[in-house]
């Protein structure tokens, strides 16, 4: 086996160039599966840190991932709203240490306005510091903007202001109570960059005058008067909720699904989105599928060369056999240079995906929240790295069984 391996090194370098051509298409492959792989991960695991501080979800009732979605990544709209009772009798539950509220439907320049109280920023991402200058808000017309909001419209500190009502290019503005951007947060990756923050209070500041979506005719409230009136919220979108023990999260969703005074529903974020990703796992699964292509096209090419090169070689293998190496010594010769290829390009395709998130992870980090790090392959890339060699080898051995037919009839002298 020592000697066949010998031979099969010299063989494949003495055509490196050719060779290197197919071993660079495998790494190209290797790259990319390793590359959408750990991607789709992180992108899971992004979601997944969208809501990793909260324990229940509590809204109007309607479907799971509907509640998810416009609560939590802010895409549709509540088919209801939730009283503030309801909300202060969930904070007064024996089984909640705390709860947040969240008031939606408002929008910025295409970004939504979500209203709700400071302790947003301590718990929706489990204490992790968010801000990344400025404080959070306190006044009543002080907003917090996330880090897509501030690079995309250049929005600082000091920035003023104005909110639209509703969502979309024609809605009406609030222009005559404006905000002042007190905060800017750092990137995270999750719907909170995409967002502009602002209290409860301001919410119900800004729609004193409005009822029904439309603003009350010849009625005109500055922003100097609203600190005049009750502000307190008579409504919510929805709410985040987390628990004194995690235990406890059935039957207080028990309690929310049987409350007396309106029609609740708690949901689980986990489950909410493993049901959302069931939606949109096709997508991912494309990817992986397209990358598997390629996968393909380069073993693909690799038997090609080999193939290609065998004329060439009919010489060279009749000499083989005419020192005595059998057709199963001829077999595994070329089966052993098609897998030595495939594992320089394997190894070579990891080494670029590792080099690759080393180099990109601290930039992607900072441009788009998405946290690849640098660490030992997961089970899926394994399996991955263990595919791509085992169709390696499996595509080395048809060139072998072609040279196996070759008999030593073909003679020492080329064919004419």
């Amino acid at each position: 086996m020592n000697a066949l391996l010998a031979i099969a090194w010299k063989s494949a370098w003495n055509r490196r160039f050719t060779l290197s051509l197919t071993v660079l298409s495998i790494a190209l492959a290797t790259l990319l599966l390793l590359g959408v792989e750990r991607i789709r991960t992180e992108l899971r695991e992004n979601f997944a840190s969208a809501v990793s501080g909260t324990d229940l979800i509590v809204g109007a009732r309607t479907g799971s991932t509907q509640l998810l979605l416009y609560s939590v990544f802010h895409i549709g709209s509540a088919t209801n709203n939730i009283g503030w009772k309801s909300v202060q009798a969930l904070e007064a539950h024996k089984g909640v240490a705390w709860v947040v509220p969240l008031s939606l439907g408002d929008s910025h320049r295409g970004f939504p306005v979500v209203a709700t109280t400071p302790a947003y920023f301590d718990h929706v991402r489990r204490g992790e510091q968010l801000l990344a200058e400025g404080k959070v808000f306190s006044g009543l017309f002080d907003a917090v903007v996330g880090a897509d909001v501030a690079e995309q419209l250049g929005y600082h500190v000091g920035q003023r202001i104005t909110l639209a009502h509703g969502s979309g290019e024609l809605t009406p503005e609030h222009a005559d109570k404006p905000f002042t951007v007190v905060g800017v947060l750092k990137r995270t990756g999750t719907p909170i960059d995409r967002a502009v923050h602002i209290g409860l209070e301001a919410m119900e500041a800004i729609h004193l005058e409005w009822v029904g979506g439309a603003p009350m005719p010849g009625v005109k409230i500055s922003a100097e008067q609203v600190r005049k009136f009750d502000l307190t919220p008579k409504n919510v979108t929805a709410a985040l909720v987390g628990l004194k023990n995690r235990a406890a999260v059935f039957s207080v969703q028990r309690w929310v699904s049987t409350y007396p005074d309106e029609p609740l529903m708690g949901i689980l974020p986990g489950v909410a989105l493993d049901e959302l990703w069931q939606v949109i796992g096709v997508g991912e699964k494309a990817l992986l599928a397209m990358s598997g292509l390629v996968g393909i096209v380069s073993l693909a090419g690799l038997v090609s060369v080999v193939m290609a090169g065998l004329n060439e070689r009919r010489r060279e293998l009749a000499v083989l056999r005419a020192v005595g190496a059998s057709l199963r010594h001829v077999l595994a010769l070329l089966a052993l240079e098609g897998a030595i290829v495939t594992v320089l390009g394997v190894v070579v395709g990891a080494l670029l995906a590792a080099l690759g998130i080393a180099a990109l992870g601290p930039w992607l980090q900072a441009q788009y929240g998405l946290a690849l790090q640098l660490s030992a392959p997961t089970l899926n890339e394994w399996l991955l790295l263990g595919g791509l060699l085992a169709a390696g080898w499996l595509a080395s051995l048809l060139p072998g069984i072609r040279a196996y037919r070759l008999s030593l009839a073909d003679g020492l002298s080329p064919r004419i």
